[in-house]
């Protein structure tokens, strides 16, 4: 099956059903149409099946119509992160060599001037109401087209989308999947968050990220409605879900946190019945308040990447808060040494390694975009290596312990920081806590807690000095793995999809709260 297929299938079936919400309300006919238009326009300007078109868009009708356009053409669509600065964002296009670069008044500025910088010289394309020089006006270029289906021939192997990974050890890599790739993991993940016909669900995950695209494509699967929202917002969150009735969450953690910061947790319950996170591990008292407050039939932890969609799944998040459950549907993993080069051998019950992932799954993708450096470090054997620590416990369920690059030795110890990140969060005075190792004369490492305070208000100093000293007397850690350093932050720095960024924290990328003109911090005696 392809995407493109897929859609007009559904539309078929179900050409009433309200297909989009958002400032363009369309029912699966009207949407069907809409992307015949815009597919067949982008075929007016030379595009054909292989090529490129990047998309540097808010999260918009306009990006999520022109990704689904795109697929009935067999055209490889580039959605690229408006965060990206314009260094990075020409880096990404002159990567990609698109045909037709698709910009919005969202991100004109940056997107001009990496324009003008790029080796590249795609068709310029601009949905919004600000002019750009250069560019012709998407909706006029949309209207000049006619709304029959497009005559390609699409195969599952031809492309469907490129996602460029955050790049935080370099520069960012191309991730190329295929329709087959697209459409298994998206049936995949139907089934594994259990959605109905006609589900809703909030469109708030950006779509240049593989969760995003997840949200919009398993509501074509299903029938279902996709609910615009642009850019990610708690309160604004809360109206959507009530006024469209949406009846499953896909968000990341913090998301979720924002979402519980409202207090409006019960008008969320109202309508929605199932719950699922990815992109970071949720904390057990985060996912207890949820599952109090919310009451979901279905609350499922999803552990993946854009390589491979899903790694694992675990389908009740509340049985065992943290753990990532076991292998997806469409998957295959196991917990290796991370220097095995040939040979992946399963590791016993609670020992530590890297998780790879079978690169026999559907949903994998053959390699990165022209970069066979990453590939040789990435593939190994028929393996994908996730760069991910984490063990299996005795009854075979996988807990992710971090990344190989964020383990902390201290006094040649090693702490895995989202284990104390867990136990951090339950002070009932933490908002958000992240856990780094900082460069110590005497232990190597020290343990260090950046900490954004539940309540506004609390001396930063005192609230320091106070989880500082819970850490040492009540918490349940090792003293090797208590923090020595407590840091209060006005946040804590994350990824567009809600990452924690630790590299960030470590090269002091941070902001103390004050109080009583003093630093916001405390410090367990050596």
């Amino acid at each position: 099956m392809q995407i493109g297929r897929a859609l007009r299938w559904t539309a078929a079936r179900h050409p009433e059903r309200t297909a989009f919400a958002g400032r363009r309300r369309m029912t699966y006919r009207e949407w069907d149409e809409r992307t015949n238009l815009i597919a067949n326009a982008m075929a007016g300007l030379g595009v054909r099946t292989g090529d490129r078109v990047a998309m540097f868009t808010a999260n918009t009708e306009v990006m999520a119509s022109t990704h689904l356009a795109l697929q009935k053409l067999g055209a490889m669509s580039t959605p690229l992160n408006t965060r990206l600065s314009a260094p990075e964002l020409t880096y990404c296009l002159d990567d990609a060599e698109p045909k037709v670069v698709i910009t919005d008044d969202h991100a004109r500025h940056v997107a001009t001037e990496a324009l003008a910088a790029a080796q590249v010289r795609p068709v310029l394309l601009h949905a919004g109401t600000d002019p750009v020089t250069g560019a012709e006006d998407f909706e006029a270029a949309v209207a000049r087209s006619d709304a029959t289906a497009p005559g390609v021939t699409v195969a599952e192997s031809d492309p469907s989308v490129m996602l460029y990974t955050s790049g935080t050890t370099g520069k960012p890599k191309g991730v190329p999947r295929t329709q087959h790739n697209e459409y298994a993991a998206s049936s995949a993940h139907v089934m594994q968050c259990q959605y109905g016909s006609g589900e809703s669900t909030l469109g708030a995950m950006p779509m240049y990220h593989t969760m995003g695209l997840r949200s919009l494509l398993s509501m074509v699967l299903v029938g279902g409605k996709v609910v615009e929202m642009p850019a990610y917002d708690a309160a604004r969150a809360v109206e959507l879900i009530e006024a469209e009735q949406v009846s499953a969450l896909y968000l990341v953690p913090t998301a979720f946190w924002a979402l519980a910061q409202t207090g409006r947790l019960e008008d969320v319950a109202r309508s929605v019945r199932k719950l699922a996170f990815a992109g970071a591990p949720m904390t057990s008292t985060l996912c207890e308040q949820l599952m109090a407050q919310v009451r979901p039939e279905v609350f499922v932890n999803h552990y993946g990447s854009s390589e491979i969609y899903t790694f694992a799944i675990e389908d009740h998040a509340p049985r065992k808060p943290g753990s990532a459950g076991r292998a997806g549907m469409l998957s295959r993993l196991l917990v290796v040494d991370p220097a095995t080069q040939d040979g992946h051998k399963q590791l016993p019950p609670g020992e530590v390694g890297e998780i790879v992932a079978s690169l026999d799954s559907d949903e994998a993708f053959a390699g990165y975009w022209r970069r066979p450096d990453a590939d040789q470090k990435s593939i190994r054997n028929g393996w994908y290596h996730t760069g991910d620590l984490g063990h299996l416990d005795d009854d075979g369920d996988l807990w992710v312990d971090g990344r190989v690059d964020d383990m902390i030795i201290t006094g040649g110890e090693n702490v895995h920081p989202v284990e104390v990140e867990d136990v951090l969060s339950r002070h009932p005075e933490v908002g958000e806590v992240s856990v780094v190792g900082l460069q110590d004369d005497k232990w190597g490492q020290a343990v260090t807690a950046f900490v954004v305070p539940a309540q506004e208000g609390a001396d930063p100093r005192a609230l320091a000095e106070r989880i500082t000293t819970w850490a040492r007397e009540e918490a349940p850690l090792s003293p090797y793995k208590r923090p020595k350093n407590v840091l209060v932050v006005a946040s804590i720095p994350k990824s567009p999809v809600g990452k924690i960024l630790r590299r960030k924290l470590v090269a002091g990328d941070y902001r103390l709260r004050t109080g009583s003109g003093e630093d916001a911090g405390a410090r367990t005696p050596s």
